[in-house]
């Protein structure tokens, strides 16, 4: 089973997902010496995450970068200082976790979070980002031991919590999620609308993996759940980090065995197959919205429609 089109849009990079070239050079969270040394190098690269946010910069020649300083100039912490890897040329980057981001160094840096961010960096600075983003989320949110209760302390550079008080060690944790292009005999795809979404904002079906269970049996648990359809092949296409706060998303396209829609009414109000000619015609009315930036959903369609979705036409 295959819907996929051999069109240069099956070969563009997800977002979040291109080879960022940096070395996560994770026998090294361990040496206390070795990460002084590495946070007191000249040519070390800091910046500031703060609730998923970072500051980013224009260039003059058109670029977008994160906003890195030497390690220096950057914010004093000793606690969350996070180790993210090396590059090619021995420069060490680290973030630092704040409760607020520093001031606009000058009149174009801003604050972003991923969202935005990721659509506009180098595969470099994002996936410094995503790492940083998502060690950030986890911290947050995991202060106390879930054996104890007692509280933990960072260790690792930024990628283990122990507790002193029982000795468990928790390491940062990703869920895994399943999020699917749906077709069916005819090649039309399935995209729903939660409940929660504004109108007229269509996107791919998608939910978590549950315990003691496959991918693939995911995969069809989710859709006949949320709209009552079933599935019989599934083919994996692609995954992505999506660090809000903590998820991995699989990518898959899968064959329908039934077309009759049913929808759950708690998480998706509204599901509907369309074909191309359907969806190009949808969207260039502004009847629906289709999924667009950096999600992994947005290629889930466009690997199916075969080019890049068109715009919505402008209303006279």
């Amino acid at each position: 089973m295959s819907t996929l089109s051999s069109d240069a849009t099956a070969h563009r990079p997800i977002g979040l997902t291109a080879p960022s070239g940096i070395d996560r050079a994770a026998h090294h969270r361990l040496d206390e010496a070795w990460l002084a040394a590495a946070w007191s190098h000249p040519t070390t690269r800091v910046f500031v995450v703060s609730g998923g946010q970072v500051l980013i910069d224009d260039t003059p020649d058109g670029r977008t970068e994160l906003v890195m300083t030497p390690s220096f100039e950057a914010p004093l912490t000793e606690t969350h200082r996070y180790f993210l890897g090396t590059d090619e040329d021995g420069v060490r980057y680290f973030a630092l976790q704040k409760d607020s981001l520093p001031g606009r160094m000058d009149q174009s840096a801003r604050p972003a979070g991923l969202r935005e961010a990721g659509m506009l960096l180098s595969a470099r600075d994002a996936g410094l980002m995503v790492h940083a983003v998502a060690l950030e989320n986890w911290q947050r949110l995991h202060r106390f031991c879930s054996r104890c209760g007692e509280r933990t302390v960072i260790a690792a550079a930024g990628h283990i919590r122990r507790c002193q008080a029982c000795g468990a060690e928790h390491y940062p944790r990703t869920d895994p999620a399943v999020i699917m292009l749906v077709t069916d005999e005819e090649d039309r795809a399935l995209l729903g609308r939660q409940v929660h979404w504004p109108e007229g904002r269509f996107s791919t079906l998608a939910g978590f993996v549950e315990p003691g269970e496959s991918i693939e049996t995911s995969v069809a648990r989710e859709v006949y759940e949320e709209a009552g359809v079933t599935v019989g092949e599934v083919e994996y296409i692609a995954s992505q980090p999506w660090p809000f706060p903590s998820s991995l998303m699989l990518g898959f396209m899968a064959r329908a065995t039934s077309s009759d829609i049913t929808v759950d009414g708690e998480e998706i109000e509204e599901a509907r197959w369309f074909s191309r000619e359907d969806l190009r015609t949808a969207i260039e009315t502004g009847e629906i919205l289709p999924p667009v930036g950096i999600s992994i959903a947005a290629r889930l369609v466009e690997l199916w429609y075969g080019k890049p979705l068109p715009k919505p036409l402008p209303q006279l």
